[in-house]
């Protein structure tokens, strides 16, 4: 007996398979999934000085550098063992962007910048949640991490890192170009006015309280006239409340002779180099800050 194949049968098998086969050749790629961004290296922090009412941190960036700058976070000493060494939610932080024009927080692999946490000045790139003076004679906890970019993703927070202020300051002491600015005049009339004086000369310039008070709320913005008034109006108010200005006479006596008739915005538009200004901006500011002079108020 001679057996025929199966045609029927075979025959819709094939036809099966090749629709199968063709429906998958069809069928769109998977994509494949993107690659995972590499993350930051942590940036490490050391104390690099302090006054009264500031801390200088040495921020300095891991292996892959701070691209896009990076962010610190502070709290007292003393409130973090409170809670147990777990940071606080709404503690004090600063930003500081690598992405502003210039800026100098745009660190390499291992770079470092040297940064002033406390009474900040104004800072193109900067900005804080907490812009008043650090507590004179204080230990606090510094945390940094590096800022995310396009091609990495951020780094973790670095370990917890401990500097204090100096000691306070006793009779005659001094306040900061920030404390006279919060403590100060307003339009409406402030009865919290801690201000000695209702006018202030700058250079061979008259300025009323409101007008002393309108620079004090002016960004520096690369003028280095502003960051010098500023420094100087503060300095000016101290030695009208009673703190001795022995250590910083010379200082006051060369930041008006530079300045001589330049009006300071927003009063006027009057504009100094910050090289020029720099020198003697720094003198004026460790003396509000206490570093120099009496030392800072508690």
């Amino acid at each position: 007996m001679i057996c025929m194949p199966q045609r029927h049968v075979l025959f819709p098998r094939l036809l099966l398979a090749t629709l199968v086969l063709s429906l998958f050749t069809l069928l769109p790629a998977q994509a494949a999934p993107p690659p995972q961004k590499p993350t930051l290296s942590t940036p490490s922090l050391s104390c690099a000085g302090a006054t009264q009412a500031s801390i200088d941190l040495m921020v300095c960036a891991g292996a892959t550098g701070a691209p896009a700058g990076f962010s610190i976070h502070w709290v007292t000493a003393q409130a973090l063992a409170d809670n147990g060494g777990a940071w606080p939610t709404g503690t004090c932080g600063a930003s500081f962007s690598g992405n502003a024009n210039n800026s100098r927080y745009n660190l390499g692999p291992n770079q470092c910048v040297n940064v002033n946490v406390g009474d900040f000045l104004f800072d193109e790139g900067v900005s804080t949640t907490c812009a008043e003076a650090l507590l004179c004679g204080t230990e606090y906890a510094f945390r940094s991490f590096a800022h995310a970019n396009s091609d990495f993703n951020r780094s973790a927070f670095s370990t917890p890192h401990f500097c204090s202020t100096l000691p306070c300051g006793g009779e005659g002491c001094t306040f900061t170009q920030g404390y006279w600015k919060t403590h100060g005049p307003i339009p409406t009339g402030n009865n919290s006015n801690e201000w000695p004086v209702t006018s202030l000369t700058l250079g061979s310039v008259s300025y009323t309280d409101l007008e002393l008070l309108s620079i004090f709320n002016t960004p520096a913005a690369g003028n280095g006239l502003v960051s010098l008034a500023h420094q100087l109006i503060a300095a000016k108010l101290n030695i009208a409340a009673g703190a001795d200005g022995t250590d910083v006479a010379g200082a006051i006596v060369a930041a008006d002779a530079l300045i001589g008739g330049l009006v300071v915005p927003p009063v006027g538009s009057g504009f100094l180099l910050p090289s020029a200004t720099s020198a003697l901006t720094t003198t004026l500011m460790n003396y509000n800050e206490g570093s120099t002079g009496p030392g800072h108020c508690e």
